[in-house]
């Protein structure tokens, strides 16, 4: 098994098929007191699956305004050690037939909460797929540190 494999079948492992909590980092609109770019950080439940993260938000929200004018992102997962770079895609409403599949997945891993937190009917509430690009597994502690290259498929 190449150390791409292993590195995905890990990410699966720890963070695959459930529930969990990421930090997902935009870039705000409003610049910093200096003048220049600054980050915005928020936590929001996602679903990992083959090499991207998914979660249902609100198309006006601030993040997706955020994504809309610049989509990378990067994400944070601080119990498994795993930062990430990718990018930001809003899949539209998330009653569009071409999100089923999805979402039929999303509802079901996120039933607890899910209809608490979200209104199917709102054409706003959308499919948000981060897309990673690059990937670190950095454990000091245990000695790891691998790289991910999401989209050359490589790992070191």
């Amino acid at each position: 098994m190449s150390k791409y494999d292993e590195a995905m079948k890990l990410l699966e492992e720890q963070v695959g098929n459930k529930d969990g909590l990421i930090s997902l980092s935009t870039i705000a609109l409003e610049p910093g007191a200096n003048g220049k770019s600054r980050p915005a950080a928020r936590i929001v439940d996602a679903y990992y699956e083959d090499g991207a993260f998914y979660t249902v938000t609100n198309a006006t929200s601030g993040k997706m305004q955020q994504i809309a004018q610049n989509p990378e992102v990067a994400v944070c997962i601080i119990i498994e050690n795993f930062t990430a770079d990718g990018i930001g895609e809003n899949l539209g409403w998330v009653c569009d037939e071409k999100n089923a599949e999805m979402m039929t997945k999303l509802r079901t891993i996120f039933a607890e909460w899910y209809n608490e937190a979200n209104n199917d009917e709102d054409p706003n509430t959308c499919l948000l797929r981060i897309r990673l690009t690059k990937g670190l597994w950095n454990d000091a502690h245990k000695g790891i540190r691998n790289e991910i290259d999401f989209v050359n498929k490589t790992a070191n």
